[in-house]
């Protein structure tokens, strides 16, 4: 009985190890499909002699498993199994490239959020220092 259970059980578990492995493979395979250079360089634009290519900034993360077990409560030793993933993408505008006469120029996009971090640093900064020049001066 025992060997018995225990054969069940490493069956389970190369059964989901390798269920796992190449349910991952998938999901990062078909991500590839799409992580290309057209998704950070945009189709070019041409007008007047001037061509321009805009540039961003993308992230990509995932994550994903299986699993598959005896149910312990179960006298009959029901095996369940188990999948999911999930994923995301985000863009963010970076600038663009003017094309014109043969001479190429970057143009960064300033985007407003991202002075958001140095501003909270900045009054944190300036909240310790007065704190500390008022001990300074009441003691």
């Amino acid at each position: 009985m025992t060997d018995d259970v225990s054969r069940v059980i490493r069956e389970a578990q190369e059964a989901a190890s390798s269920a796992a492995a190449n349910f991952v493979e998938r999901i990062a395979a078909r991500l590839g499909l799409h992580a290309s250079a057209s998704a950070v360089f945009g189709d070019p634009v041409d007008r007047d002699g001037i061509t321009v290519i805009p540039v961003a900034k993308i992230r990509w993360g995932f994550g994903g498993g299986s699993g598959r077990g005896i149910d312990g409560d179960s006298e009959t030793g029901d095996i369940g199994e188990g999948a999911g993933a999930g994923g995301g993408v985000m863009a963010s505008p970076l600038g663009y490239i003017e094309i014109q006469d043969g001479q190429a120029t970057f143009h960064r996009i300033e985007d407003p959020a991202s002075y958001v971090p140095l501003v909270i640093a900045g009054a944190f900064a300036g909240w310790l220092t007065f704190r500390g020049l008022a001990k300074l001066f009441r003691g």
